[in-house]
């Protein structure tokens, strides 16, 4: 019996230590927004904008399929460089180069990596789930760690003192070391922990299960998108849909003092959760969309609700937030800027002809980018954030449907990945 305890023990010792691979304690790696593009809205809080002061005018840099289709926005590390999860069967997350879009590398992992986020910190460390696990790359696409989870996380981002933290579709939470990858705090589920008394015969679904429905915020889809973080406070809030109700919530939880917590819930996302929320620069305010067309904005410390906005479209991925401005994004709808008056909402200004196939992204000095239908085609347009007056336009040659989102480079390129598979990236002309 003691030996038989020795070589358990021996084993999952060693077992921490796969996880954990090349990691450090030393924490010597910056997070937090920068000036690239390190989260697919850009920060912990998803306000999808740039703090990078954006050209007026845009040339396209070059062009380039990856294999796959694409269901994620691409991330940028500080110095430029790019990554983005796809499909292929042979790779699932790949790297390229900002200036020749030239491959870095392509790493293999699981078929549902397609749908997972990626975040990137200060030196170009990527981070990504894929089925029943999170996993962390070098800048060259070396392994750093793995850790598994149950399911497939959806949501990916950094904690106010530099931790990963993911949600999966299932609903379980962590926390974990951005060095080894190991557990911060205790495992949390959203829908609670599965009561093995009662139902002895339980198994554990599938690392992909409801994962289809995580694309429209559907009821089989526990956590559909990205959580916002707010990294004073160490708030963070999680749209969920619990079985068996009729609509999905949003939650407040809090990582604080080595633990996980939830503050508060609130069930109101009608048909449920269309968007990602996002938080505003207070951290007083957060902005979400559900699937009954309406953008709500929601007190930040009890979940009441302050004002509802019928945008008489369904609003899909990132709101971005700056200055006083807030815009929706989602392809049934159009380029629009509403403005937050407290108790209600109104309207800044719309571009009803500019049909959106991409999430605006608005940058510092009052310059923004997002993509639009025009004629059979794809442009990128670049409007003013407080007119909503076009500036430029340029095409994507060939570019058919819709693209995941808008990223903004750390010397203002700007890039666009569609969901057939193609990448565009303009850098500022003259």
């Amino acid at each position: 019996m003691r030996t038989r305890t020795r070589v358990a023990t021996s084993l999952a010792a060693a077992g921490v230590v796969a996880l954990a691979g090349c990691g450090t304690d030393v924490d010597d790696i910056t997070v937090g927004a920068g000036k690239g593009w390190p989260a697919a809205h850009h920060d912990g809080r998803n306000g999808g904008a740039s703090p990078v002061t954006g050209a007026e005018t845009m040339t396209l840099s070059w062009s380039r399929p990856v294999g796959g289709p694409i269901a994620q926005p691409l991330t940028i590390g500080a110095e430029g460089q790019l990554f983005v999860t796809t499909s292929t069967g042979n790779c699932a997350i790949f790297s390229y180069q900002m200036r020749t879009g030239r491959k870095r590398f392509c790493n293999p992992l699981g078929p549902s990596t397609i749908e997972a986020p990626t975040v990137v910190d200060g030196v170009s460390n990527v981070y990504v789930g894929d089925d029943g696990a999170v996993n962390s790359f070098n800048y060259l696409g070396q392994p750093r760690w793995r850790t598994p989870v149950a399911g497939v996380p959806v949501a990916i981002q950094f904690t106010g003192d530099g931790n990963v933290l993911t949600v999966t579709q299932s609903g379980q939470v962590d926390v974990l070391s951005r060095q080894t990858g190991a557990r911060e705090v205790s495992t949390l589920q959203l829908l609670g922990e599965p009561d093995f008394l009662e139902f002895p015969d339980l198994t554990r679904p599938a690392s992909d299960d409801g994962l289809d429905d995580c694309r429209t915020g559907g009821p089989r889809c526990a956590v559909a998108n990205t959580t916002a973080v707010d990294p004073e406070t160490g708030r963070f809030f999680v749209t969920v849909w619990e079985p068996g109700k009729a609509v999905a919530s949003l939650r407040a939880m809090r990582y604080a003092e080595g633990t996980l917590t939830q503050e508060w819930s609130a069930d109101m996302l009608a048909e449920g959760s269309a968007t990602s929320p996002a938080l505003s620069a207070d951290g007083s305010t957060v902005y979400i969309g559900d699937n009954d067309d309406r953008l709500i904005a929601v007190n930040a410390e009890d979940g009441s609700t302050r004002w509802t906005y019928d945008l008489g479209w369904t609003p899909r991925g990132g709101i971005a937030l700056v200055d006083d401005l807030i815009l929706p994004a989602g392809d049934e709808g159009y380029l629009m800027a509403l403005r937050d008056q407290g108790e209600r909402a109104e309207p800044a200004w719309e571009r009803k002809d500019l049909a959106l196939r991409g999430t605006p992204a608005p940058t510092a000095g009052g310059v923004g980018y997002t993509v639009s239908a025009i004629g059979g085609g794809l442009n990128l347009i670049t409007f003013d954030t407080a007119t909503g007056n076009t500036i430029d336009s340029d095409p994507l040659p060939d570019a058919t449907g819709t693209t995941t989102g808008t990223s903004i480079g750390p010397d203002g390129e700007v890039v666009v990945a569609t969901r057939l598979g193609e990448i565009f990236a303009f850098t500022p002309g003259d």
